[in-house]
């Protein structure tokens, strides 16, 4: 079988799903080859840059291939200012290369002016016509070759975000010009939020074989006639290109869990979308990470989980891993303990993404989110005592929420500047299957089929306009949050901050 990850993605990790997929099929038996495609594609149109005609094009090919050194550099990291020029000149080369084709094109996005990944005709669209698509010459030289000496029974695609749905369908349909016996199947995440919409229906029969939803692994095992011996088997990165990566040492992502363990926020697409909550002992996530430490020893462990568990968090703490990690965690009354903190921290815990959303409790409470405000001081208090940084998201725009609400935010953050290391902000989008979607006047955001989001008449008349301008004309403006702010490293964000944090 055959597992491909698209363009265009962060490449500066493997990717997770199509590695934990050949675990579980060699460890069947079943062979199989992984492509990343995401960062060869993207690799292949960096070692083309056009010919600019402009002062910071032309200094950015220059320096090219020190700057996509300096990324695998530690010492880069040191020095944010010359990282954030680096990170700034491969955006300003992959933009030349994309805006004569009409395209926004990043290290982390690909938006075409005329075609949307939210709407399936576009979809269809650029399946019907994959020469057009940017990474067409990288992919329609790369996978004949791989098809022809793997000779697989199966293509599977693993698509996981918006920014890869065009190049995806795009690869889709030259195999299936070029293939049209090959059985094609495509999962991932943004699959699974499809198929999990009730009011979704098909529109890909005959251009795809099989649409999977959720991890996936017992419909490939299905669909390739093995029955599953229901054995758990570690993640395989083999065939993954880990020194390519742009990231200064290997970035191991790993998943303990799928879906969340509260599965309670009302706000969340975890619980719209009905996604169980499935989990590892934390005696066999040791073993993997044992087994994946000794085979590929990374430069930092990332957990993928919503919300790794207090379960796991105490077994790192007693049983560290031996390298560095980070990872999303709910704010528990373990994280307001001080000396279990340090003991995280002794772990190899540089850094918790923590999704706070609010700073007012009533908007916690109607949230369901299941956190008092108090705890959220001392973890903290707590985490910055230990050196652990934070990586703090904010929400504005929930139903239960106004200027006022807002502001009381802007407080909370205010107050706890010294002990929050980064922000993400965010406006909240309906989901289409959200409980509260039942009960709020909708309108659509977009005229497409595929949008997982709704807009919504706000009960407070905090409208997504008056929500922008409050975070841009106060909000940011607040020194504490702007340094704060400031720290974020650009484009990759959570991705590399863990590497600012030591």
């Amino acid at each position: 079988m055959l597992l491909i990850f698209p363009p265009v993605a962060k490449p500066c990790e493997p990717p997770a799903g199509i590695a934990l997929l050949a675990g579980v099929l060699r460890g069947h038996g079943v062979p199989c080859t992984l492509l990343d495609a995401n960062l060869e594609g993207l690799l292949s149109l960096l070692a083309a840059p056009p010919v600019p005609s402009d002062t910071w094009g032309r200094r950015a090919c220059r320096g090219l291939g020190d700057n996509l050194a300096a990324l695998k550099d530690p010492q880069l990291y040191t020095n944010p200012d010359r990282y954030q020029r680096a990170v700034a000149d491969l955006g300003r080369i992959l933009d030349l290369v994309g805006r004569p084709h009409g395209l926004g094109l990043t290290l982390a996005n690909y938006q075409d002016q005329l075609l949307s990944p939210l709407k399936s005709v576009d979809l269809l669209r650029a399946a019907q016509q994959p020469e057009t698509n940017l990474f067409y010459p990288y992919f329609s030289e790369r996978v004949p070759g791989l098809i022809a000496t793997e000779k697989p029974a199966l293509v599977g695609i693993s698509l996981n975000y918006l920014s890869q749905a065009l190049s995806a369908f795009a690869l889709i349909g030259f195999l299936k010009s070029q293939y049209p016996g090959l059985p094609l199947v495509l999962g991932g995440g943004l699959v699974t939020s499809w198929l999990s919409n009730s009011a979704f229906i098909n529109p890909f029969a005959g251009l795809i074989d099989h649409l999977v939803a959720g991890p996936g692994a017992d419909a490939l095992l299905s669909l390739l006639g093995v029955t599953n011996n229901q054995e758990h088997h570690t993640p395989d990165y083999e065939d993954l290109p880990l020194g390519d990566y742009l990231a200064p040492g290997l970035i191991l992502p790993y998943a303990a869990s799928s879906g969340c363990y509260w599965n309670k926020c009302s706000f969340c697409p975890e619980t719209a979308e009905g996604n169980p909550y499935q989990q590892l002992a934390p005696s066999e996530v040791l073993a993997d990470l044992a087994h994946l430490i000794k085979y590929h020893p990374p430069r930092l462990l990332h957990f993928l989980d919503n919300a790794v568990s207090p379960a796991l968090m105490r077994q790192l703490a007693e049983h560290p891993p031996g390298v560095d990690w980070y990872g999303f965690a709910r704010v528990s009354p373990l994280l307001e303990d001080p000396d279990f903190c340090l003991r995280l921290r002794q772990s190899g815990c540089l850094m918790l993404k923590l999704g706070l959303e609010s700073g007012d409790q009533r908007v916690l409470d109607q949230m369901n989110k299941g956190i008092d405000l108090g705890l959220v001081s001392r973890a903290l208090a707590a985490l910055h005592a230990a050196g652990i940084s934070t990586y703090v998201y904010l929400l504005f725009g929930t139903p239960s929420e106004s200027i006022d609400e807002a502001r009381k935010t802007l407080e909370f953050v205010h107050q706890h500047g010294e002990e929050i290391t980064f922000l993400n902000l965010a406006v909240f989008n309906m989901p289409v299957c959200g409980p509260d979607a039942r009960t709020l006047a909708l309108r659509d955001f977009y005229d497409a089929d595929l949008t997982l989001y709704a807009d919504f008449t706000h009960p407070r008349g905090w409208h997504r306009k008056a929500i922008r301008r409050f975070l841009d004309q106060e909000f940011r403006r607040d020194p504490v949050v702007a340094a704060i702010l400031r720290q974020d490293p650009p484009l990759f964000t959570s991705n590399h901050a863990p590497f600012f944090c030591s």
